[in-house]
């Protein structure tokens, strides 16, 4: 009685004191000197009886619902990381007699205080389970832990570990199941001794992280418990090095590098229930021996290797398979209907991404009822016809059929009633819009049509589809306009994605009424009206919205707006009309905002600097005006800026350098003055297009600081001075275009350094890391193991076509200015410094750029002959060297140039005669050579006969010529001073008895004097500037 009224007064009431005291002091330790964690262990003020003074309801604190003693204490991620390191103090865990699991994960532990480390807890005979992950323990930790005999999982991933690691020298871990050292970057080799007691009972362990030399297999044989085993390995594996695991079960080698014929001596394991080898660097074809003979297998992964040849027909004795994933290699040839018919165990198949071109019957699986998911992406599959109909025993819960070439939908399905997703894209399927697949599965949650020839309207199941989530059907033909009552059919609609298709009339207001919706795309259609106000005002979880290539009207958006968690807004190609809206402003998360080719008008808004989370803004092709606003320099994390073809004026903002920006598009406005200090110094600056401008004063020489540019537009603008030799730092740059300015002086041979040489940087889509929150993700358990389908939804076509913008710049070549963009741009490399005042020779070395495809030089003031090292210029397609002063003979050589599509040098001083018609110089016509009377030959109609007779004149004629051929000198002077006097003093008679005329020539006087005065005044001030850049 006695004994009992004692455990009642220290436990009934709570925790025991001791072990409350301690838990105190271990917080204390924790927190120290000044750390916030663990609030709600609190000392008893009040309330001796209230739960807040029990520890056993503190956070991560689990007691024994008999004994009320702590039995496990869940400490990850307390200390906080700006306390810095903490050391392990044995003594304020030892008053936990029955604790059975410790986690102190993620804690900052580097050591232990003197004399109390973990060798001090041997008292703690019932602790079981210690998590160490994520601590800076090096190998001394494994010899302290042998004082306790009784643990038996011990979790040690990303610590401190490193060189080799000796398993038999660990003492005492008898009772060890499970060990994990993964993650310990630094451990070189694992050893251990046939015999070893230690570890004797090891049944899991993981090494993920490192990469082991493939002979550490052969050391772990001598583990004789080891069930499961998880590491990377670099090398050969023999079958001497697998015979030691003929008890495992699991082995996992995920991310290893194997060489040589691994899966062929598999067979040894003859236990093996699991074997994953995704993406471990297996090469070859599938051996008919070896892994073949694994009889008791059930998941086979050998996801992204470069397996090729046939499917064995041996795989089918694996008849206890539940998962086979054999994706992303290069399989080819046909399956075996024999084959997949004999798997009768599958739940999960993915063949996808193979080069398997085969007839196909869903007909093979007809025996295969816990079949569940079948994944067969990106193979050409012929649909057998199935002459008799089947009635299938399983029931899918995921079919991915993407990219199949499929042009008839597979008849098994109309027997499917429990599908969650189906993915059927990219394929040649016909017909009315399969209502019938939302009707038959009424949970279905991702429907994915996607890139088909569907056609007809959009017909809605006749109940709702309460589950379904995601709904993808553009880049079809689908036509009428969009069903109103959406919302009810789909009520918890998360995304859909309905663009490039035929769909006509309104916007439907009930869009506003599905509270769930996060993502919008009704892009390139023919919808007209306006934007509905209820989808302005309803939609407060929308993130996205695309609306682009319509025949949208009206205001974007008026004062009722709440679309506060708005990210993309996509609006460009469309007939919107007024001012920017102000209300955008309340989507303070805004970061894509694409309103181009429309006819927006007014002033550049000043509060687009407050949505600092800005990272593209498309404008162009309006009709703004005004000047940049101040407050774009607070814009730090933009990308692009396209503000092209609208009416702008002012200069660029000094100020505007965001440290992220990467293209810029101010061409085709009225920009003017010199040019700033914007952009100084930037270092990702890819595109800088300020063309068709009224930009005056020189190029800067700061502009060769712009490390990363790799495209230079500064076309038709009023740009003077020399080409400043700095351009020549810009070693990323692949196309230049100064044309149409007034520069001068000499083509700088420093270009001959540079290589002008493709980049596939130009195109890189804007925002191209950007991913849209995926809606909730579809978990299957299978096995035993969880498999999570979030990858099933980043297929949508607004990831492809909308939220990334492509470079798109206009260059001269080929006789006309085109447009490139994308992959094209990423092609093209130029040099266009045409219509200037450039003088001197044209640069020899300039030949040495061979990666140009691009050189025009035309309408300029260049000397001397046409160098012959222009045909280094292999890849050259457009050469236009029209209008200058070039002499000499046209080298032969250049009909080596076999890419040459445009080639001009009319209206020179050329002589000589014309290249052979032979290759691309066969295809030009005369125009590419008029303009030079001395130059002969096809397809000029110039004779060289009589070309070489008008150069080569007798001297006696020339002698005569020279005699009687000028005037006397004498007399020209006389007649010359004669009629200047009669013209001036005419000019002063008419002026003296014409008063009106007279008032004119003074006006006249006067402006040219004025003109004069601010010109001098102007150099000055420029030269001064100049000066102090």
């Amino acid at each position: 009685m006695l004994a009992l009224i004692w455990f009642c007064g220290v436990a009934c009431f709570g925790c025991w004191e001791e072990e409350r005291v301690a838990l105190l002091q271990l917080k204390a330790s924790i927190n120290y000197p000044n750390g916030p964690s663990l609030p709600s262990w609190e000392d008893r003020v009040e309330g001796y009886n209230s739960i807040e003074s029990d520890c056993c309801y503190w956070e991560g604190v689990k007691c024994n619902e008999t004994t009320a003693h702590v039995v496990k204490l869940s400490l990850n991620k307390t200390r906080n990381r700006r306390l810095g390191d903490w050391y392990f103090n044995a003594s304020l865990f030892l008053p936990f007699k029955e604790l059975q699991d410790l986690d102190l994960s993620d804690n900052q532990l580097v050591g232990w205080v003197a004399n109390e480390g973990f060798e001090s807890l041997s008292g703690l005979t019932k602790l079981e389970v210690l998590w160490l992950d994520g601590n800076y323990y090096n190998n001394t930790i494994l010899s302290s832990l042998g004082v306790l005999p009784s643990l038996k999982n011990l979790y040690l991933r990303g610590n401190s570990l490193k060189g080799s690691v000796h398993l038999q020298d660990i003492p005492a871990m008898s009772n060890l199941e499970e060990l994990d050292l993964s993650f310990n970057f630094g451990i070189e080799t694992l050893t251990t001794t046939r015999g070893m007691k230690s570890l004797s009972k090891l049944q899991v362990l993981r090494l993920t992280g490192g990469t082991f030399n493939a002979s550490v297999l052969h050391s772990l044989g001598a583990l004789p418990s080891l069930r499961a085993l998880r590491l990377c390995v670099d090398g050969h594996v023999t079958k001497q090095d697998l015979m030691g695991l003929n008890y495992l079960e699991y082995l996992n080698l995920d991310h290893s590098y194997i060489r040589g014929s691994f899966l062929g001596n598999t067979g040894v394991m003859t236990s093996l229930k699991v074997l994953s080898l995704f993406e471990s660097g297996l090469h070859g074809n599938l051996p008919t021996q070896g892994f073949c003979d694994l009889k008791n297998l059930e998941v086979l992964d050998l996801r992204e290797n470069y397996l090729e040849g046939i499917l064995p027909s041996c795989i089918g004795n694996l008849t206890s398979l539940h998962i086979l994933d054999l994706s992303s290699n290069y399989l080819v040839g046909n399956i075996s209907p024999a084959l997949l018919a004999s798997l009768t165990s599958l739940e999960y198949l993915s063949l996808s991404y193979n080069n398997f071109i085969t007839p196909f019957s869903f007909a093979s699986f007809f025996n295969h009822s816990e079949l569940k998911v079948i994944l067969i992406d990106s193979i050409v599959l012929k649909l057998e016809n199935e002459s008799q109909s089947w009635t299938p025993r399983f029931q899918l819960k995921v079919l991915h059929l993407s990219n199949c070439s499929i042009e008839t939908l597979p008849s098994f399905l109309y027997y499917q009633n429990d599908l969650k997703v189906i993915n059927l894209s990219h394929n040649k399927l016909l017909g009315k819009f399969p209502t019938w697949l939302l009707e038959n599965n009424t949970r279905l949650e991702v429907l994915i049509l996607q890139d088909n020839s569907f056609k007809g309207s959009f017909q809605l199941p006749s109940y709702p589809s309460s589950h379904v989530s995601y709904l993808d059907l553009s880049n079809n033909l689908i036509d009428g306009q969009i069903p109103t009552n959406l919302n009810l059919i789909f009520p918890r609609l998360d995304s859909l994605f309905m663009s490039n298709n035929m769909f006509e009339g309104h916007i439907p207001s009930s869009f506003g009424d599905i509270r769930s919706l996060r993502a919008l795309d009704l892009s390139n259609n023919n919808l007209s009206g306006g934007i509905p106000e209820q989808l302005a005002m309803g939609q407060s979880s929308l993130l996205f919205l695309g609306l682009s290539k319509n025949c949208l009207h009206g205001q974007i958006f008026g004062n009722l707006f709440n679309l506060t968690k708005l990210e993309w807004l996509y609006l460009d190609n469309n007939c919107f009309l007024g001012n920017i809206p102000d209300s955008l402003l309340n989507a303070s998360n805004l970061m894509a905002v694409d309103m181009s080719n429309n006819h927006l008008s007014g002033f550049l808004p000043q509060w687009i600097g407050n949505v600092w989370s800005l990272g593209q803004i498309s404008l162009a092709k309006n009709h703004l005006e005004g000047p940049i606003p101040l407050g774009f320099c607070k814009l730090d994390y933009l990308e692009l800026l396209d503000l092209s073809e609208n009416n702008l004026s002012g200069s660029v903002p000094a100020c505007f350098n965001p440290s992220d920006i990467t293209h810029v598009h101010l061409n085709k406005n009225r920009l003017s003055g010199p040019l700033t200090l914007a952009f100084y110094g930037n270092s990702h600056l890819v595109t800088l297009d300020l063309g068709d401008n009224r930009l005056t004063g020189e190029i800067p020489n700061w502009i060769g600081k712009l490390s990363a540019l790799r495209i230079l537009i500064l076309k038709r603008n009023n740009f003077g001075g020399n080409i400043p030799s700095q351009l020549c730092r810009l070693k990323q740059l692949s196309m230049i275009d100064l044309s149409g300015n007034r520069l001068f002086g000499p083509i700088p041979h420093c270009l001959s350094n540079m290589t002008f040489e493709p980049s596939f940087e130009k195109s890189l889509e804007v925002l191209g890391n950007i991913r849209f929150l995926d809606p909730r993700a579809l978990s299957l358990s299978i096995m035993g193991m969880t498999i999570s389908f979030e990858f099933l939804y980043q297929s949508s076509s607004y990831y492809n076509e909308m939220s990334n913008d492509k470079e798109n710049v206009d260059f001269t070549t080929k006789n006309g200015t085109r447009s490139y963009q994308g992959f094209i741009l990423d092609l093209i490399s130029g040099i266009d410094f045409s219509c200037n005042q450039l003088t001197g020779t044209i640069p020899p070395k300039i030949g040495n750029l061979a990666e140009l495809f691009v050189l025009n030089l035309s309408h300029n003031n260049l000397l001397g002959s046409i160098p012959a090292s222009l045909s280094n210029l292999r890849k050259i397609e457009s050469l236009d060297l029209s209008y200058n002063i070039l002499t000499g003979s046209i080298p032969s050589e250049l009909t080596k140039l076999n890419f040459l599509a445009a080639f001009s040098v009319a209206y020179n001083n050329l002589t000589g005669k014309t290249p052979d018609l032979k290759g691309q110089f066969g295809t030009f016509s005369e125009s590419s050579y008029e303009g030079n009377p001395y130059l002969c030959g096809p397809p000029s109609h110039n004779s060289c006969t009589d070309v070489q007779k008008a150069l080569t004149i007798p001297k006696d004629s020339e002698d005569e010529q020279n005699n009687s051929g000028f005037i006397d000198m004498d007399v020209f002077h006389v007649s010359f001073l004669v009629s200047y006097i009669i013209l001036l003093l005419g000019s002063v008679a008419v002026l003296y008895v014409n008063p009106r005329w007279r008032k004119a020539w003074l006006h006249l006087v006067e402006a040219c004097m004025t003109s004069c005065y601010y010109f001098v005044v102007d150099s000055f001030r420029k030269l001064f500037n100049r000066h102090i850049v």
